[in-house]
């Protein structure tokens, strides 16, 4: 998978936490921020009626370039949002995401594909070139190396840019899923170091 002069493999990347979420696993590894979380046949289920990041938080942080590489699926009659968190952080004062990079996909009150910076949303990402369809079980695969974001769907790059001013990595590990208004469910969740190859971007003259 080409970025912007780069290369990773998602697939031969190191992965660093993968477990099946059971009730046992979700009560060890993770910290309900907010909304209704639980664990049914294999997946995490997330509810919340909010228009708020409603969220489930792991305990443990993961510093550095990473990947989260999962599947998801919107529950009927719902209709919207797939988020996931990465390199964050969770203010406790207010119970509020504080500053960590956010992917979603079916998101941003018209279906966008996208990421956002958390807490000030100076920097956001989207865009509707991506069909978001409720009835689909969806792979997604996002993260991001320094300020190098990427969001992978169903193999695919849907979404990749640069921020000038990146998240410390080595300060903020947080990782967590979201439910915004909705009703969603996640599984097979792997997280992963987030490794890329320096490539050459040039063209060759067509003419």
């Amino acid at each position: 998978m080409d970025l912007m002069k780069k290369r990773i493999d998602v697939d031969a990347m190191e992965i660093l936490y993968e477990r099946p979420f059971t009730k046992e696993t979700f009560e060890e590894d993770f910290e309900i921020k907010d909304g209704s979380w639980y664990v049914e046949n294999g997946w995490l289920i997330g509810e919340s009626r909010k228009n708020f990041a409603s969220m489930a938080v792991m305990k443990k942080d993961f510093f550095g370039p990473v990947c989260l590489d999962f599947y998801a699926k919107v529950l009927s009659p719902c209709t919207h949002d797939i988020n996931c968190m990465w390199s964050g952080s969770w203010n406790e004062e207010t119970n509020t995401r504080h500053i960590a990079y956010v992917a979603g996909i079916g998101g941003w009150w018209d279906g966008k594909i996208g990421f956002e910076k958390s807490p000030d949303y100076l920097l956001n990402c989207g865009t509707k070139m991506f069909k978001f369809d409720p009835d689909h079980e969806y792979h997604m695969q996002c993260g991001s190396i320094g300020g190098h974001v990427f969001v992978i769907v169903d193999g695919q790059l849907a979404i990749e840019a640069t921020d000038p001013d990146p998240i410390d990595q080595s300060i903020f590990g947080k990782v967590g899923f979201e439910a915004y208004c909705t009703r969603v469910a996640y599984r097979d969740l792997k997280i992963k170091r987030a490794s890329y190859e320096e490539i050459k971007c040039e063209y060759t003259p067509e003419f």
